[in-house]
């Protein structure tokens, strides 16, 4: 019998890429406090890539400890701009000092997924997408978010490429499911070699 597959994400953009993908699975949110696990990381000095996979992996230990017995699946990304994180805007005005900062320049995502079965680590995996803001006016960008709204407050970049957003781009490097925080291709291939599903 395979194993269950459980997603630690209350991401609805995560869930609606494992339904699309037919997947059979369950969606348990991970009960960690993200910003107490990053912390200390950041302070060490840790790269974005190592902060995600650390996040990844804590997600889906918590979701593991409760599901024994089952494939639990831990997602997490950031978003830098050279050394500089981002995170998820706290307010309008932060989500306009972010647009502000990432205008005309080339950020990354950096995304990150793991398994875990039993408390233990099977496998991790790291990919990037690169995008590039074209140039934007103060003006623009508050016009911007007062048409999205609070939807710019859901998002570490203050934009959602599959809505409005995408019109503040022009350049994107890397594939779709990386961009929306799940690395679908090496995670369907892992799940093949792992008789999880269908190969």
């Amino acid at each position: 019998m395979t194993q269950k597959l459980i997603l630690a994400s209350s991401s609805p953009f995560r869930r609606m890429l494992m339904e699309n993908a037919g997947l059979s699975f369950e969606a348990r949110a991970a009960r960690i406090d993200e910003r107490a696990v990053e912390a200390p990381l950041e302070k060490a000095g840790a790269t974005p890539d190592a902060v995600a996979l650390v996040l990844a992996k804590a997600k889906a230990e918590d979701v593991s400890s409760r599901f024994p017995d089952s494939l639990v699946i831990g997602s997490d990304q950031t978003m830098s701009l050279g050394d500089r994180v981002f995170h998820k805007p706290r307010d309008m005005a932060d989500a306009a000092n972010h647009l502000e900062a990432l205008s005309g320049v080339t950020h990354r995502l950096n995304s990150a997924v793991a398994i875990v079965s039993n408390g233990a680590v099977l496998w991790q995996h790291l990919a990037h997408a690169e995008l590039t803001m074209r140039p934007l006016t103060a003006d623009f960008i508050a016009r911007h978010l007062a048409r999205v709204g609070d939807k710019a407050l859901s998002s570490v970049g203050a934009y959602q490429l599959e809505g409005e957003g995408i019109q503040l781009f022009e350049k994107i490097e890397g594939d779709y499911f990386t961009i929306l925080g799940l690395p679908m291709l090496p995670l369907l291939k892992k799940l093949r070699d792992l008789g999880a599903i269908d190969g």
